[in-house]
């Protein structure tokens, strides 16, 4: 008995725009970008931190430094970070726990993350801003 060899054309590259990532590894990817993004904002979190708590002189530079939109706007995005890679970290402890593996659970606990992150960012950004 001689096996017939099926020989698989692939692609060579992949045309990332035709590509369609369904809705939890969208949030998978969120979730990695929103870390990434939170550890190399940290130097900036802690600078406004040492600014707030260093003295009267110090806390006036600090005011001034988050009275400027610019500023105002990453941090905005910075707490959408830091609320995303809470809920969808929340998402992935219960996948690891075996809880919502099934793909319409799955689809679902991913729109909870995705409009429980952007809900609580609205809402804190504009107590905030």
């Amino acid at each position: 008995m001689s096996e017939a060899v099926v020989k698989k054309t692939r692609p060579k590259h992949l045309d990332l725009g035709k590509i369609r990532l369904p809705l939890p590894g969208f949030v998978s990817i969120l979730h990695r970008v929103s870390g990434v993004g939170l550890f190399l904002m940290l130097w900036l979190l802690l600078l406004l931190f040492d600014r707030s708590l260093g003295s009267a002189e110090s806390f006036a530079q600090y005011k001034e430094m988050v009275g400027n939109p610019l500023v105002k706007l990453i941090l905005l995005g910075l707490l959408w970070a830091y609320l995303h890679h809470f809920c969808a970290g929340i998402r992935f402890l219960l996948l690891d726990l075996h809880k919502g593996i099934d793909l319409p659970t799955a689809r679902k606990t991913s729109v909870a993350v995705l409009v429980v992150s952007l809900t609580l960012t609205v809402i804190i950004g504009a107590k905030l801003w």
